[in-house]
């Protein structure tokens, strides 16, 4: 899939605007994120934050995982804008779990645009954030 300037800004957009529906009371860092599947179809997240910590959910997952449990298991890019509240937004990077569920679906060139808006942003690959990875066709 060709993903154009006006798509990747279109993918910024709503990461950014996602970050509005985080819940984090604790660290106060709200990310957002927007799935493109292979097909086109977007899927949003946001972090969910827990007392307990462990059962918090970062922005990327809850999009992979709202994608696959409706039917949709190839990707083509998201999109990921971070920071803290009342602060001026980051080059917000996946976690390593978070990259690691992304190799679970996603090729090698698997497109990573880490926002701060929609006309500033990063870009990367999946294979540049995570080299040398384990995934599927490892167990074949």
């Amino acid at each position: 899939m060709t993903i154009d300037k006006q798509v990747i800004e279109i993918l910024c957009r709503q990461a950014v605007d996602m970050r509005s529906k985080s819940y984090a009371p604790y660290s106060d860092f709200l990310v957002g994120c927007a799935l493109l599947t292979e097909d086109g179809k977007v899927y949003s997240g946001c972090n969910i934050e827990n007392s307990a910590f462990g059962p918090s959910m970062c922005a990327e997952r809850t999009a992979i995982f709202k994608a696959v449990s409706e039917g949709h298991k190839e990707f083509a890019a998201i999109a990921i804008a971070g920071g803290k509240k009342d602060g001026e937004l980051q080059y917000c990077a996946p976690c390593g779990v978070c990259r690691q569920v992304m190799r679970e679906f996603c090729k090698p060139s698997f497109k990573i645009y880490l926002a701060k808006s929609a006309e500033d942003y990063k870009e990367f690959t999946l294979e540049e954030l995570l080299p040398e990875s384990f995934g599927p066709d490892n167990l074949k």
